[in-house]
This record gives structure tokens, C-alpha cells and sequence, in this order.
């Protein structure tokens, strides 16, 4: 193994871990991925904020899932739900975001985006997240 070999070696290897460290797995690309647990967990109508601190919010309207990013899109800061779950609002600059993730209210000028979500052999949602 030459000296190039072993740094991409090593390099994989630490961000995998790191990947791992941060609570999830690491896919590849500049991703990790999150197991948000059964899907079963989501099967009302409503939205779920238990991955907030992981970067994301699941939510459910009818028979489809949608999973959008926790951070705000005008300078990074975390967003919060409203109370009541009815919107999201961002503490830093007041940003506020429907439940479908577009901008209601600025300085925020770009819609939360959602983040690709699936579900694995065992019933699971899986969640990708851009590791920045």
C-alpha cells in the first residue's frame, strides 16, 4: 500500500466513524443516514419532532411521509415547531415555515427542503442527511 492509498484509507475510515458517532451510518456522498425506527411510529396524521437534534422532522399527512430539514435556510440556525405543531418558526431571525416547509414569513427566502427518506426490509424509515 503506498502513502496515497493509505490517507483514502484513513480518510474513510475516520469520516465513517464519525458518521457512526453522530448517530447514524454513513451513505456515501456527503450523507448519513438516520433510522427514524418504525414506520408504524408515524401512523397518525401530525408531525413528529424527536430527530429535531439529529436535523430533521417527519411528517405525516394522509398515507404520505414527508421529511424536512430542521435547519433554517436563511443563515443555519435550528428551527422550532409552533406549540400547537401548526408551523415551524426559527429563534434566531423570526423565519416562519409551514408544515410543507415553505416560507411564510422571512428573512428566510428559500423553502426548508426535504430531505430522501425510505423504508428498509425491516419496516423501518430511514432518513438521508447531508453532512456539511
Amino acid at each position: 500500500m503506498n502513502r496515497r492509498q493509505f490517507l483514502i484509507l484513513s480518510t474513510t475510515i475516520v469520516t465513517r466513524c464519525q458518521a457512526v458517532d453522530n448517530g447514524g451510518s454513513s451513505a456515501g456522498n456527503g450523507e448519513r443516514v438516520v433510522d427514524a425506527g418504525p414506520v408504524s411510529n408515524y401512523a397518525t396524521d401530525g408531525l413528529y419532532d424527536a430527530f429535531r437534534d439529529q436535523g430533521f422532522f417527519v411528517i405525516r399527512k394522509g398515507e404520505k411521509l414527508l421529511v424536512l430539514t430542521a435547519i433554517c435556510t436563511h443563515q443555519g440556525c435550528t428551527i422550532t415547531p409552533e406549540a400547537d405543531h401548526s408551523f415551524f418558526y426559527c429563534p434566531c431571525h423570526g423565519s416562519t415555515f409551514d408544515l410543507s416547509g415553505t416560507v411564510m414569513r422571512g428573512p428566510a427566502a428559500r423553502n426548508l427542503p426535504p430531505l430522501t427518506a425510505f423504508t428498509n426490509d425491516n419496516g423501518h424509515l430511514l432518513v438521508k442527511i447531508p453532512v456539511s
